[in-house]
């Protein structure tokens, strides 16, 4: 009792403090005291109510520990399947040997086979011995396997697991050793053998555990009694019930004091001794005042129903806290949805812009592709249009050859960004050559390629050094006096393609001079459509394009490098 209200005061404290995992715990030491009184329908309410919370929690230690005694409890009070699952529960999250103990109760109450569920006992048996457990865990499992032995009928072995359970729990554990006494005695009893029932039952009468407590001597003297009037032995009956009633009469102990009275009674009535039973009722009405002003269970029975009313008013209490703060929290959830889905929308729209963006800069990137297409073409066509007008059929048919090849190539990638550098190394290999037919006495070239780069792997925007390579032969070296040179290198600087067009035609500045009014006056898009694609492809890849066009020293031509990261 006094645990029950220690526990109490200590609820209401993590109660008021909110700490759930004490809550847990006062719940389960309130069940703890109940079971260890043999209250086990109060034990189960307080061993759930500490589950629930320690499953709240994700605690697998006490949620092990909890399952384990509400299994109990239960089968205590022969609700198996309940008991079952909390086995299975308590099997689930617990380790080794825990796992392996409720593994084998659950095993226990499911299968049918009295072999089996020996097997499971049996196996109890030896984990508990081996982790030296002298408590009540070893005494239950000798408990079960009597229960078995006396389905099976094999008496001597039930007698020797009830004795061995009796012992093992006197000292740690005095509600269940009274239990396993109670069973033995029935056992005997049930089998005729009240000599022994007598035995069994006078043995604990002398335990230091009941003489303490003078309510248990009572009902232990009444079991006592029972055993004779089974053995048809009323003198001792009565002997011993009067025993009993004094007891209680003295230490204050109203319902066991009835108890005898009636048991009394009954005896009395049988033997026809009217007059005893008249003085008996009557002795026991006149001390009746008396009895219960000393009966301490009574008020026991008061306070504690006032500390389970009081239980019942904190967890009220924490429901009414529990139920503002969920009241609370949806509010405040509610809000911040409603700003997460503004943020979203806000987040949706902006990238459906980017989205809207990026695919007018590919359109842009994409004109611009098919913009240098026409151009390319014209200045092709124009070429065998000058193998034509100076009968040079023959040039004009090869010239035809390499420039549908080439154009072939062109279109192949003409809706790709980037292609593969090999694929761009030919398109440029072919360009320069056709442009070295056109134009046979003007210039030579060179194309350097480093051994370092990868050329399947490595990929580079399309037709994206074409134009340098056709501004440096139509500006630059076809107006030279003499055969110029055109060089075209490919090297890896750092993590970098450096690219680098040199001709030593007659320059930039010298270029535009010679243009004709008509060249000045139509725009040039060759160039300023290449300047614009590399703008767009650093926007949309990250690319870091670079080009520098400058007049060489001297007026002696045109430096071109481009410079883009490796991909």
């Amino acid at each position: 009792m006094e645990d029950i209200q220690l526990q109490t005061k200590k609820l209401k404290k993590a109660v008021d403090t909110k700490d759930e995992s004490s809550q847990a715990d006062s719940y389960y030491n309130i069940g703890e005291s109940f079971f260890n009184n043999g209250n086990f329908q109060k034990s189960e309410e307080y061993y759930t109510k500490a589950k629930n919370i320690y499953e709240k929690l994700n605690d697998k230690p006490n949620i092990e520990k909890a399952s384990r005694k509400l299994a109990q409890s239960q089968e205590k009070q022969n609700k198996i399947s309940p008991a079952i699952s909390n086995y299975n529960r308590a099997a689930e999250v617990s380790y080794s040997k825990s796992r392996a103990l409720n593994s084998n109760d659950v095993t226990r109450l499911s299968v049918n086979s009295a072999e089996a569920k020996e097997e499971a006992i049996q196996n109890n048996i030896q984990l508990n011995e081996k982790e030296k457990d002298k408590g009540g865990e070893l005494a239950a499992n000798y408990t079960q396997m009597a229960d078995i032995n006396i389905q099976q009928n094999d008496i001597p072995k039930a007698e020797v697991n009830l004795t061995n359970a009796y012992k093992i729990s006197k000292k740690e554990a005095p509600q269940q050793a009274l239990e396993i006494n109670q069973k033995l005695t029935d056992f005997y009893v049930e089998n005729k053998n009240f000599d022994k029932a007598i035995e069994a039952k006078k043995t604990v009468l002398k335990e230091d555990f009941v003489k303490e407590n003078s309510k248990k001597q009572v009902e232990q003297i009444q079991e006592l009694a029972d055993i004779y009037i089974k053995k048809n032995d009323p003198k001792e009956a009565i002997d011993l019930l009067k025993k009993s009633y004094g007891i209680a009469l003295e230490k204050g102990h109203t319902l066991e004091a009835q108890k005898s009275v009636k048991k009394l009674d009954s005896l009395y009535n049988v033997s026809e001794n009217t007059d005893a039973s008249v003085k008996l009722y009557r002795d026991f009405l006149g001390k009746l005042p008396d009895l219960v002003s000393k009966d301490k269970s009574l008020v026991d029975e008061k306070i504690l129903e006032d500390t389970e009313q009081r239980i019942a008013q904190l967890e009220k209490e924490k429901q009414l806290k529990d139920e503002l703060i969920r009241k609370k929290n949806v509010f405040n959830y509610s809000l911040i949805f409603a700003l997460i889905v503004l943020i979203g929308l806000i987040i949706f729209i902006f990238r459906t812009l980017k989205k809207v963006q990026i695919k007018n800069k590919k359109i842009a990137l994409q004109s611009l592709r098919r913009e240098m297409n026409p151009h390319f073409i014209f200045n092709s066509l124009n070429s065998v249009n000058h193998f034509i007008a100076t009968n040079n059929e023959l040039e004009a048919n090869q010239y035809l050859t390499k420039f549908s090849k080439l154009m072939r190539g062109v279109m192949e990638n003409s809706t790709e960004d980037f292609i593969p550098f090999q694929q761009e190394l030919d398109l440029l290999q072919n360009y320069l050559a056709l442009e070295k037919t056109r134009f046979a006495d003007k210039f030579d070239y060179e194309i350097h390629v480093d051994e370092s780069l990868n050329t399947q792997s490595l990929k580079v925007p399309g037709m994206l050094v074409q134009p340098f390579l056709e501004n440096a032969i139509w500006h630059g070296l076809r107006y030279r006096t003499t055969k110029g040179f055109l060089n075209l290198s490919f090297e890896k600087e750092n993590e970098q393609l450096k690219i680098t067009v040199e001709d030593n035609g007659i320059g930039i500045e010298e270029s535009k001079k010679q243009k004709t009014e008509h060249q000045k006056a139509r725009k040039g898009r060759g160039m300023k459509n290449t300047l614009e694609r590399i703008d767009l492809l650093n926007d949309l890849y990250k690319k870091e394009i670079s080009c520098t066009v400058k007049d060489k020293e001297n007026n002696s031509g045109v430096l071109v490098i481009l410079k883009l990261n490796l991909m």
